[in-house]
């Protein structure tokens, strides 16, 4: 399963890579499976993602939580939370 995969601000800045596509095994079937996934790829990818509750995820656009299915050509993206005033 191949997904399209962003990263915004300080992800963005920690990872070194502002997106990237890349092919999913069939066991990762939510957000946090591919969290997991990531993680596995290394220190920054580790240090980045270990706390998760400091990153909002979105797929296709709309803001989800790290249970949420994934699939086929979705849009997955890691953001830090949105603060206004």
């Amino acid at each position: 399963m191949r997904v399209k995969l962003f990263y915004f601000a300080k992800v963005r800045e920690a990872l070194g890579v502002d997106r990237e596509e890349i092919d999913l095994v069939s066991s990762i079937e939510t957000v946090a499976d591919l969290v997991d996934f990531l993680k596995s790829r290394g220190s920054a990818w580790e240090t980045t993602f270990s706390e998760i509750s400091s990153i909002r995820m979105a797929v296709n656009q709309e803001i989800v939580e790290d249970g949420h299915a994934i699939k086929a050509n979705d849009e997955v993206a890691f953001f830090p939370p949105i603060t206004g005033g």
